[in-house]
């Protein structure tokens, strides 16, 4: 006859935390673009401030009063062909391409380490589900023991009862017999 395992209730797994962003940390020092000083926290709002709608109308409508102001004479500071306009672009442009370059490329690496660690969680889910599973075939494989030595002990106890019959019908005929001789 087989034995039971002792522990039936012992999850061989891994302890998991509570902390469900604990393959970002390495990567908090990715968190701020430009750093965390004054200037960089600025520099960054600046960067994303250029492709906003607000940006992008504001920019128009003064650019549409500066040119109406000196195309129809009522001042005389930027004149046609609007060169202090187009110098005003010029370093707009110069300043604005590297901080946007630069917010691309750390964001991509932001994103780059973002997915990194999203691919280690999700292979630390899987793991999991593999013990989980593992597991779970453990508890079957001792289930069906459980169940094949109750079918063990039943049988027996057919037997015993049966015999505990044969015996109980051979003691009755018996006692009937001697009664009969007396």
């Amino acid at each position: 006859m087989e034995t039971v395992p002792k522990k039936l209730n012992t999850i061989p797994t891994t302890p998991v935390p509570n902390n469900y962003f604990r393959f970002h940390l390495p990567h908090l020092h990715l968190g701020s673009v430009f750093g965390d000083d004054w200037f960089s926290l600025k520099a960054e709002a600046f960067a994303r401030f250029f492709g906003t709608p607000v940006f992008l109308v504001g920019q128009t409508v003064i650019v549409a009063i500066w040119i109406g102001l000196n195309a129809f004479g009522l001042t005389k500071f930027d004149v046609y062909p609007f060169i202090l306009l187009n110098l005003a672009f010029s370093l707009q442009a110069a300043y604005a391409a590297p901080l946007i370059l630069l917010a691309q490329t750390r964001q991509a690496d932001r994103d780059k380490a973002h997915a990194d660690a999203d691919a280690q969680h999700r292979e630390a889910l899987a793991l999991a589900s593999e013990q989980r599973q593992t597991y779970a075939v453990q508890q079957s494989e001792q289930l069906l023991a459980l169940l094949q030595q109750n079918t063990q002990l039943t049988e027996l106890v057919k037997e015993l009862s049966q015999r505990i019959e044969v015996l109980t019908s051979d003691m009755h005929s018996k006692v009937i017999q001697s009664s009969s001789r007396l």
